[in-house]
């Protein structure tokens, strides 16, 4: 069966993520949408999505195609449903369609022809920003069960001090080394050739991903994702880094999502907390205004190829769009459009020019290329966020 991800109406409230990839390509628990997706249904997914992001993320569509809904986080009981669907079946939660058979062009689907299939059990669906790190000690538990299932752990070295140990699992070439592993409120998964370094304390839950380093002496608390290749160090509550972002250094990041490509210097802190504990506030890119969220600790929400320099202070419920560059003393306003550059003083725009260019170096020492299609679609992100820049 061919399988397609869409991203349905959530697309813009998961703005500045989604600016640079599909619904189905954030990270959330250990994997992302589109990888939990495809191990649970053993085959390989494409994608519907905005048409600038088509050529990167291209669909496949034959005569028959199961069509689902990126937002909605598989488990066994959906997939079991969506297996056995058959022309002109969906499934439903409530009024929202999480998967449906089609043999028809997608202009032409119509489900008041469609048999609905109520589905009336728990599942997670991720439809705002803030629900990537409040959803995310759920989406590690489901991860570590589905990745863990009939395998084996590597030893866990004994110079490690351990809670809990039947709730860590340690991937083939990772280098865990007088760290101590608090798996009691959660479980660890530390990724392949990831390493944690001496003097780290963790709480659970935490996904480590492939090749990702917990620095000298960080302080981790669940529930925590730190995506590939990035490097942490300091103090991290409750967030999820996408992949290929570092936080080095010591300063504080709590209930806060970084991109791709995110940088944080040396002691940049955020507040997650109002002083007056009131509910928090987001920048909604669908209103342009800001939006409750109903949670009381939020954080930064930081969009791809964005930087901070060193001892940046960002507000409770800050977010950054992509390639922006924030730098100097004071708190800079709570939302920072794509490509600026600057800080509490004020803001210019970050020319494309400047900011490919730092893009090209930063990803060439990954080992990997910034693209045709890549610059296609941060140039599409700058014309489409003029608006919001002021000069």
């Amino acid at each position: 069966m061919n399988y397609i991800l869409f991203d349905g109406p959530v697309r813009n409230q998961l703005l500045p993520f989604t600016y640079t990839r599909p619904v189905a390509d954030v990270r959330v628990g250990i994997l992302t949408i589109r990888e939990k997706w495809e191990l649970y249904l053993g085959n390989t997914t494409t994608t519907i999505t905005e048409d600038y992001l088509s050529e990167k993320f291209p669909m496949v569509e034959l005569e028959a195609n199961v069509m689902l809904n990126a937002a909605y986080l598989p488990n066994l009981d959906l997939v079991e449903i969506i297996k056995g669907l058959t022309e002109n079946q969906a499934i439903f939660k409530d009024e929202d369609v999480i998967a449906f058979y089609t043999t028809d062009t997608q202009e032409a689907v119509d489900f008041d022809t469609y048999e609905a299939i109520e589905f009336d059990k728990d599942i997670l669906k991720i439809e705002h920003t803030w629900d990537i790190f409040s959803k995310n000690g759920e989406a590690i538990q489901q991860d570590f069960e589905l990745l863990t299932k009939d395998n084996t752990s590597q030893p866990i070295p004994k110079s490690n001090n351990v809670i809990s140990p039947e709730h860590i699992f340690i991937e083939e070439g990772a280098k865990v080394e007088f760290a101590t592993l608090n798996a009691s409120t959660g479980p660890i998964y530390i990724g392949k050739n990831a390493e944690i370094m001496e003097g780290t304390l963790i709480r659970g839950p935490l996904a480590l991903c492939d090749h990702a380093t917990l620095k000298l002496g960080a302080k981790i608390y669940g529930p925590t994702t730190v995506g590939p290749h990035s490097k942490v160090g300091g103090e991290v509550n409750n967030s999820v880094l996408f992949g290929y972002s570092n936080k080095g250094h010591d300063g504080f990041l709590g209930n806060s999502v970084l991109g791709e490509w995110c940088n944080l210097g040396a002691d940049t802190n955020n507040s997650n907390l109002k002083n007056n504990y009131v509910q928090v506030k987001l920048w909604d890119y669908e209103t342009e205004r800001f939006a409750k969220t109903g949670l009381q600790f939020c954080g930064l929400m930081m969009g791809d190829h964005s930087k901070s320099g060193i001892n940046t202070m960002f507000n409770t419920g800050t977010v950054v769009g992509v390639n922006s560059n924030v730098f100097g003393s004071g708190f800079p306003r709570n939302f920072i459009p794509s490509y600026s550059w600057g800080g509490a003083s004020g803001f210019t725009t970050y020319l494309t020019s400047k900011a490919f260019e730092v893009a090209k170096v930063v990803m060439e020492r990954r080992g990997i290329d910034f693209t045709a299609q890549d610059e296609a679609i941060l140039t599409h992100v700058f014309e489409e966020t003029k608006k919001f820049r002021k000069d």
